[in-house]
């Protein structure tokens, strides 16, 4: 019964991972550049919780939105700040060695959707603990994590 549990665990992750790439290598939904915030909303009645949350630009929260729904389950939730950093909480059903496969595919379709410029994907883990910053640098094409 563990091993079926294990083994679906560790499918769900693969399908995510392969759903991201897919989906983001297909024509995932192109952002505007000239999309960038132009200040901070106000948090008071008019501005609704799950914007503020989810993404501080439309854009931002279009992605944030979009990362929460193809994850099936393994994303709990997701932020877009400045549309150049991207949070996301994972779910216990990701595995340890799955955080960084997961990580360079959200880097990948996060830079799809707000290309030439630096990127920061930060993942935690359900208790909300940071467990993996992964850094896209546009200069060098390179990932840094840490």
């Amino acid at each position: 019964m563990i091993l079926l549990q294990q083994s679906r665990k560790i499918l769900m992750t693969g399908i995510l991972i392969l759903v991201l790439t897919i989906t983001t290598a297909c024509g995932g939904s192109n952002v505007a550049q000239l999309d960038r915030p132009t200040s901070a909303p106000a948090i008071g009645r008019d501005v609704a919780y799950a914007q503020l949350e989810r993404g501080n630009t439309p854009s931002g929260q279009s992605f944030g939105n979009w990362v929460v729904q193809t994850s099936q389950g393994l994303i709990k939730d997701a932020y877009v700040r400045d549309n150049n950093k991207l949070g996301v909480v994972i779910s216990s059903e990701v595995r340890p060695n799955d955080v960084r496969p997961l990580a360079k595919s959200l880097v990948q379709g996060f830079r799809k959707n707000f290309p030439n410029q630096d990127l920061t994907v930060l993942i935690y883990a359900p208790d909300k603990k940071l467990i993996v910053t992964a850094k896209y640098d546009t200069q060098t094409s390179q990932v840094q994590y840490t």
